[in-house]
C-alpha cells in the first residue's frame, strides 16, 4: 500500500487496534498513536481527537487499566496495559474480523456473473 493512501477506519476498529497495541506490552496515548501508524505502514492515522476518547472508554469499560510513570523523554504519561477483560475481548474481536474478511472475501472474489 501506498504510504500516502490513508483509511478510513469503519466503526468500531479503533478500540481494536488499540487493544492489540496495548497486547505488546504498557505504551502511553501518543506511543499507541505512533504503533499504529508504523504497523499500518502510515496508511493509519489516529488523531488524538479520537484516540484519547476511545483510551478513556476502554479504561471505563476496564479492558485496559493505566498508571503514571516517567516517559521515554522524562516526563510523567499515562502508560496502559491490557486487563484479563481487555485480553479477552481482544481475543473475541480478533476472531470475528478474521471471520468478516474471510466472508468478505470469499464474495469479493466470485465470478462476476452467474451462470444461469
Amino acid at each position: 500500500m501506498n504510504a500516502l493512501t490513508k483509511i478510513d477506519l469503519p466503526q468500531g476498529t479503533l478500540d481494536l487496534l488499540i487493544l492489540r497495541v496495548v497486547s505488546l506490552g504498557p505504551i502511553h496515548g501518543y506511543g499507541i498513536a505512533q504503533r499504529i501508524l508504523q504497523m499500518s505502514r502510515e496508511a493509519v492515522l489516529v488523531q488524538q481527537g479520537s484516540l484519547y476518547p476511545a483510551l478513556h472508554r476502554l479504561e471505563y469499560r476496564n479492558l485496559l487499566a493505566a498508571d503514571w510513570r516517567p516517559s521515554e523523554t522524562g516526563r510523567e504519561a499515562k502508560f496502559y496495559r491490557l486487563t484479563s477483560r481487555g485480553e479477552a475481548q481482544l481475543q473475541k474481536e480478533t476472531e470475528g474480523w478474521t471471520r468478516l474478511v474471510e466472508v468478505v472475501a470469499l464474495i469479493l472474489s466470485a465470478p462476476e456473473r452467474e451462470a444461469s
